[in-house]
């Protein structure tokens, strides 16, 4: 009876010790199961921490907005200098229109073009070919017979350059003219009248007969006729084109080009 007893005991602490280890054995995977799932749990956090391990960069500095650079103003180019001719510059110019003392008369306004371009003293162009000269006839005089001279004057006051106009001291120094006869007029028939009837009046007075005033009056005529030839009006000319030279009498400014 005691001997079953012992072995009861034994079984019974033998039973307890499996259930023991059974239970310890089931605590550690219980533990472990824990461990594992915590791992798993705690794998992004170690994950995230071990990415907070690397230093993380600084911060750039917000960059400064780049200046706006004031814009540079270009110097602008000197201006060029007036261009000058001084006083005795000659001015080849050419008529731009046919003037005559038959019909000219003076106060009457002529132009005449600058043929050639007028350079300054350097050789810049003051004024170019093409440039118009006004003025106006001072005096128209025609010869009132072929041994004696007419006269026509011309007097300059401006000239037009690139479009302005600027007044000038000037006078004309040459001129090509030409000496035109008008032919017989109304007065020069006067005067053959006038040597018909005197010679008309002598031829009667002399001959005291018709046939004596018509010989007369026929020598009267011829004297008359020879007397308007010598005498008749001879005009003085500017063709168109003909050649005036002006001279400056006082210094001309005109602006640059």
């Amino acid at each position: 009876m005691i001997t079953l007893r012992k072995c009861g005991s034994r079984l019974a602490v033998t039973l307890a010790a499996l259930a023991f280890a059974a239970c310890v054995q089931g605590e550690q995977q219980s533990q472990s199961a824990d461990s594992t799932a915590r791992n798993l749990t705690l794998a992004p956090t170690e994950s995230t921490a071990a990415l907070k391990d690397v230093p993380a960069r600084a911060t750039e500095a917000a960059k400064p907005a780049p200046e706006k650079k004031a814009p540079v103003k270009k110097a602008a180019p000197p201006k060029p200098a007036p261009l000058m001719l001084a006083a005795g510059t000659r001015v080849p110019a050419t008529a731009s229109d046919s003037i005559s003392t038959r019909s000219a008369k003076a106060g009457d306004p002529f132009t005449a073009t600058v043929s050639q371009d007028v350079k300054d003293a350097t050789g810049r162009v003051v004024i170019p070919a093409g440039a118009t000269v006004s003025g106006t006839i001072a005096a128209a005089e025609p010869a009132p017979n072929p041994n004696s001279t007419g006269k026509i004057e011309l007097s300059v006051t401006s000239v037009s350059v690139r479009g302005s106009s600027y007044s000038i001291d000037a006078s004309v120094v040459a001129m090509d003219t030409v000496m035109k006869g008008r032919g017989v007029t109304k007065a020069d028939a006067a005067k053959v009248a006038g040597g018909a009837v005197a010679g008309a009046i002598v031829g009667k007075l002399l001959g005291k007969n018709t046939k004596g005033a018509v010989i007369g009056g026929a020598a009267g005529a011829a004297v008359g006729a020879a007397a308007a030839r010598a005498s008749r009006d001879i005009d003085v000319v500017i063709p168109k084109g003909a050649a005036i030279t002006i001279k400056l009498n006082a210094p001309l400014t005109v602006k640059p080009a």
